[in-house]
């Protein structure tokens, strides 16, 4: 990630005090962890879409992206979720096996083809559901973890509520059509980011490109593992009603993007905009360090305290997103009502760092004193108060 750098304009008076910092690059839309939305810039003929940095949750590019839709296949990373939270919490381990019911193995669509009435281990059941796309593998687990489907789906979406997926209702375990069966593009972002991140030692297994189970080869249905863009994950999904969609998440040269696309017309399509929309995300966007925890920002005049001034830091690290092409336009600014009067507690917050551009939304985060500063004796304020009448100083 780069390092912003710019130069620091400072106004100076009795109300608020503006310390402003001039980047050397422009923001043409918003950005941050609240959102960027640069749906101007590229089009897609995906009916919902949504592309997203991985490591700030800016959004780089939505559209119809809070609609309802089918998942259809994509749903599957909710029962995996499912499962692979029960894998590290220690309630299942990858040689425990459940049992293939006649409903599983009767189950139509896209098959593992397990064997009813037989054993199938945790391990083959990811795969199946990952690299297969298995309805039946969906079935097994489902059976196996909450006894019958409609249980499971029930505890599918408790699970998405704990996770934010505020519009999603699951019915089932695969994807099936059902008109109940609905999320929505950004659901499924936070899901995905969820998956790379909460369950890192299970999360390499969407990149295996084949997986042959009962003697049936089957390849890995996700088209960008076979495009050398760094496409790791996770899951494709094809219905009737839906479309054709993907859940995809690729890692380049330290950024990672996560994209979300429903209800285009073919196979081909899907893969081509997939890969067009992430290419395009990694092109024209860069991640920019603005501040790192703890960091001085810059500092605050004091009046009638032992020190002249007291530093200003952030306590959370900040990271923005932007465009890489743009100019000279946000600026960043400390606001605070300033003198600010002694005595002064180490850890208060005493300012506001933020960050504004045209038709960006405006971020804002709380500076903190860096310093314990005490109040001036008499004497101190006495001559302070002189200074003050004679000069028009606060502090220097």
């Amino acid at each position: 990630m780069a390092r912003f750098a710019g130069m620091i304009e400072t106004k100076r008076g009795m109300g608020v005090k503006q310390i402003i910092l001039w980047p050397l690059l422009i923001v043409a839309f918003a950005l941050g962890a609240h959102g960027a939305r640069a749906q101007a810039l590229i089009e897609t003929p995906a009916k919902q879409a949504i592309l997203v940095d991985h490591d700030t949750g800016t959004v780089l590019f939505a559209k119809n992206s809070e609609q309802s839709m089918p998942p259809s296949s994509m749903s599957k990373l909710m029962t995996l979720y499912i499962l692979f939270d029960r894998l590290a919490g220690g309630g299942l381990d990858m040689d425990d096996t459940f049992p293939v019911s006649k409903k599983a193995w009767r189950m139509g669509g896209s098959k593992m083809f397990v064997r009813v009435n037989t054993q199938v281990k945790v391990a083959d059941l990811i795969r199946g559901i990952i690299i297969q796309s298995g309805n039946d593998a969906c079935i097994v687990v489902a059976e196996g973890i909450g006894g019958d489907e409609a249980s499971f789906a029930t505890l599918m979406n408790e699970t998405a509520r704990k996770i934010g997926m505020l519009d999603s209702h699951f019915v089932n375990a695969s994807g099936w059509p059902d008109p109940e069966h609905v999320t929505t593009a950004k659901d499924l972002s936070i899901l995905a980011r969820m998956m790379v991140d909460k369950f890192p030692q299970y999360y390499p297994i969407f990149a295996e490109r084949s997986f042959t189970y009962s003697k049936i080869r089957q390849g890995n249905r996700n088209p960008l593992l076979y495009k050398n863009i760094g496409a790791d994950g996770l899951k494709t999904g094809h219905t009737e009603a839906a479309g054709y969609g993907l859940v995809a998440s690729a890692h380049r040269k330290g950024r990672r993007l996560d994209l979300v696309v429903n209800g285009l017309n073919s196979v081909n399509q899907r893969s081509r905009e997939s890969q067009r929309l992430l290419a395009w995300g990694f092109r024209e966007f860069g991640n920019y360090n603005l501040f790192k925890a703890g960091e001085e920002v810059s500092d605050a005049i004091v009046w009638l305290g032992d020190e002249a001034k007291v530093p200003l830091l952030i306590e959370q690290p900040l990271t923005i997103i932007i465009p890489r092409r743009a100019r000279r336009a946000m600026k960043v600014s400390v606001n605070y009502i300033g003198p600010l009067p002694a005595p002064i507690a180490k850890g208060a917050a005493v300012a506001t760092l933020r960050i504004e551009a045209p038709n960006m939304t405006t971020i804002e985060r709380p500076l903190v004193a860096g310093l314990d500063v005490a109040r001036k004796g008499f004497v101190g304020r006495l001559g302070t108060a002189f200074e003050h009448l004679l000069f028009g100083s606060v502090a220097k």
